[in-house]
């Protein structure tokens, strides 16, 4: 993972997106929806990937901006 990278995650009873390599969270949300329209749109901005965690931390998905940077040769 490149430094910068968006993390959307559940951090106590709210939704926060962090950037990798920073200490506090970049902004906050109530549900995963809004807090993933925010990182999603951080990432674009940014040039990085997105990484979508589950409730429980696992990763659930990631999406790289832009996508001409994505390694693998297989859409999806």
């Amino acid at each position: 993972m490149a430094k910068g990278d968006i993390h959307t995650s559940k951090h106590g009873d709210k939704w926060v997106n962090k950037a990798e390599g920073n200490e506090r969270a970049s902004n906050s949300a109530p549900t995963k929806a809004e807090a993933q329209a925010v990182g999603r749109e951080m990432a674009i901005e940014r040039g990085v990937e997105h990484v979508i965690h589950k409730q429980d931390g696992t990763i659930g998905e990631r999406n790289t901006y832009p996508r001409s940077r994505d390694p693998r040769e297989s859409k999806g």
